[in-house]
């Protein structure tokens, strides 16, 4: 793909972004930082941006990612923001008042890391749609000269 300047910068950016949030996902498998954490929910989470970073990389490297990846990456975005979704919800609309800041997840109150992990989730559809639009803007028979395709 023929991508902007502007456009290589933040794809640079959700690149290192997204390896970040899959490099910390070692923290949920921390029995010191959560109780009863799952080293199977933790590979799935690192896996899943790790994904969603190798997509960003591949418009880096001059190549749209397909449709069918892109979809690999959409039909993920929403497994996880439905697997985390119900805490978000309890979160909102619960007895307990709307907070992201609480320090650690308990099995007592799980919607705070579940809220996280849905906007993350959320985040990386975003991600995802910005990568279909630049393949179709940017990608293989588009002129980005005239601005049409």
């Amino acid at each position: 793909m023929n991508l902007t300047v502007s456009l290589r910068i933040l794809n640079s950016l959700a690149v290192a972004l997204f390896g970040a949030f899959a490099f910390f996902q070692y923290n949920d498998i921390d029995p010191a930082v959560y109780h009863r954490a799952s080293s199977l929910d933790a590979a799935l989470w690192l896996g899943f941006y790790a994904l969603i970073s190798a997509l960003f990389a591949l418009t880096l490297l001059r190549r749209s990612a397909s449709n069918w990846l892109l979809l690999l990456g959409a039909v993920a975005c929403l497994v996880k923001m439905g697997q985390t979704g119900w805490g978000l919800w309890i979160n909102i609309f619960g007895q307990d008042e709307f907070t992201m800041m609480q320090v650690s997840m308990s099995s007592a109150d799980p919607r705070v890391e579940l809220s996280r992990e849905f906007f993350g989730a959320l985040i990386a559809l975003a991600g995802v749609a910005a990568l279909w639009w630049q393949g179709r803007r940017f990608g293989p028979g588009h002129s980005t000269e005239t601005g049409e395709s």
